[in-house]
């Protein structure tokens, strides 16, 4: 898969498929301690199965199960399902045993068999790519974004009883052994694990704010919802510049709105591309009822949505 051609391209699709993961999704991301490989393994079975050339509906609709999927459509997605896990289990089997690891020795081991034996790790050119931010992909290609990247070695480590999370750093996200609060590490994937010392990490997030100093809250581990909507809206990044990829834009807007807490304006945006890929009653709606609800709070705001709402359904005269 290319760069402008990749998986989640321009394509009839099949709705049934479609309808499947996002219920899943959905499901998945409600549960009371959401399963971050599960989620990003569905994000990337979106891409590989699910309606990106004439996506339409309501998001929410379609994960409750309204839109029609058939045997074929659950076992296409569940053998997505299956081999990422399988893989992320065997990689995990390939650590070796070694009782009471430090924070340090978590890392060095996971840089050992991850980085240097397995060679997953990232380069610049990797930020053109949509599969980087698609774990089936990542695992298959052993390269990603510096987030997946920290999926896959924070799965693994979980996996082989480490005490690992992600840190979402400003511009660039890591992974943290030991305890967050007192004695930790923190390494880097996208290099191959390194580990990184404050005064590296205080000049990645400089370079990544304009100067702002590294602070505790910028080092807090990320949680499995969080670390998902920042893969979706990478997704949405690398395809705004891109207009024949506005599905892939669509459906990972589609994708965020089924996670419990999204940031609203998602839901203009979403109306905003029904309207670009031609359904404008659609998306003249969708512009109103968002409107609606921002009504009271911004009128301004809710106002000029309105004139675009009008606007769209101006082009069907």
């Amino acid at each position: 898969m290319g760069g402008g051609n990749g998986a989640g391209g321009e394509g009839v699709g099949d709705e049934g498929a479609r309808s499947a993961v996002r219920r899943r999704f959905a499901e998945a991301a409600r549960e009371e301690r959401p399963d971050l490989a599960l989620l990003c393994l569905l994000i990337g079975a979106e891409a590989v199965l699910g309606t990106q050339g004439n996506a339409t509906g309501d998001a929410a609709g379609d994960a409750a199960g309204e839109q029609e999927h058939t045997p074929d459509d659950e076992s296409a997605l569940d053998r997505i399902l299956d081999e990422g896990q399988a893989e992320l289990d065997r990689l995990a089997g390939l650590l070796p045993f070694e009782r009471g690891r430090t924070p340090a020795q978590w890392a060095r081991t996971l840089q050992q068999v991850l980085g240097e034996e397995q060679g997953f790790a990232g380069s610049s050119s990797d930020y053109q790519r949509l599969e980087s931010s698609l774990l089936p992909e990542v695992l298959r290609r052993r390269r990603g974004l510096p987030i997946l990247l920290s999926v896959v070695w924070t799965e693994v480590a979980r996996r082989a009883g480490a005490p690992v999370y992600g840190v979402a750093l400003p511009g660039h996200f890591v992974v943290g052994f030991g305890d967050p609060g007192a004695s930790h590490v923190l390494a880097d994937p996208f290099a191959g694990g390194k580990q990184l010392g404050e005064e590296e990490l205080s000049v990645m997030v400089a370079g990544a704010t304009g100067g702002t100093p590294l602070s505790a809250a910028s080092l807090r581990p990320a949680g499995p919802l969080e670390t998902v909507l920042r893969i979706l809206n990478n997704i949405r990044a690398w395809a705004s510049p891109r207009p024949e990829q506005s599905g892939v834009r669509l459906w990972a807007v589609e994708l965020s709105l089924l996670l419990p807490h999204h940031p609203g304006r998602l839901r203009f945006e979403r109306a905003q591309l029904l309207v670009e890929r031609g359904e404008f009653i659609r998306g003249a709606r969708e512009m109103e009822e968002y409107a609606d609800i921002v009504a009271t709070m911004e009128p301004n705001a809710a106002e000029n949505v309105r004139r675009a709402a009008r606007a769209a359904r101006a082009r069907l005269n």
